[in-house]
């Protein structure tokens, strides 16, 4: 049963992270890149969320998401749904877990991979140009194998907490969006408290993601000496 819930919380880490990577890397490209003046401005506009509580902003999804919530109101607005039917699977499931999350973590995932872009030398995209490749070519070929560092910092900066997060699908998982760190606050929460169980159970996380550091770590390591 552990195991399994495990695992479910591994692909839910996964899609999160993914996803937020997908998200992210457009925003830090046009960002460092585009050559906007006001760059950094829109840079502390992307990180204003975490002026507020982390709680808060979970609980601000509440409000979008639940029955009654500014989604559910504008679907019965325009009439798309009868407002004894609301879209009840907006909330306490899976999904809300992977958007709530996501919107969270975006900031974490844009930071690092603007910094990599920013630093990096834009001679060597004045080289590709002048070899008559393309702005889709020297991204392949220049801006994304040198932007891979911080990618994969950004990726493990959401993997990380969220394969053992436990708040937030407290607040709008419900039992379908029920992850691995809900169990291990159980374990040590309750009445008659488990404690050797979740002692056990942190200690499995911990060293799966000690080993996700180390494999991480040693790719880059590799790709850098071959390129060196």
């Amino acid at each position: 049963m552990y195991l399994r819930l495990f695992w479910k919380s591994v692909k839910m880490a996964l899609v999160v992270s993914v996803l937020v990577v997908l998200v992210a890397y457009p925003l830090a490209y046009f960002l460092a890149l585009s050559g906007t003046k006001r760059k950094y401005v829109l840079l502390l506009l992307l990180i204003a969320p975490f002026l507020t509580s982390y709680l808060l902003r979970v609980l601000a999804w509440k409000v979008i998401l639940g029955d009654q919530g500014v989604v559910n109101s504008f679907l019965f607005w325009t009439g798309l749904r009868a407002p004894d039917h609301p879209l009840s699977q907006l909330l306490y499931s899976r999904f809300a877990v992977v958007l709530v999350l996501g919107y969270v973590w975006l900031p974490f995932v844009a930071l690092p991979i603007f910094v990599t872009l920013e630093n990096l030398d834009p001679r060597l995209l004045e080289a590709a140009s002048d070899l008559y490749a393309s702005r889709l070519e020297a991204f392949r070929r220049v801006t994304l194998p040198l932007s891979l560092p911080g990618v994969a910092a950004a990726f493990l900066f959401v993997f990380i907490p969220t394969v053992g997060e436990f708040i937030t699908p407290s607040l709008v998982g419900g039992t379908s969006g029920y992850m691995y760190g809900n169990q291990i606050v159980d374990l040590f929460g309750t009445g008659f408290p488990d404690w050797e169980t979740g002692s056990v159970l942190s200690l499995f996380l911990l060293a799966v993601v000690a080993a996700l550091i180390a494999f991480v770590t040693g790719l880059l390591r590799l790709r850098q000496a071959a390129s060196s």
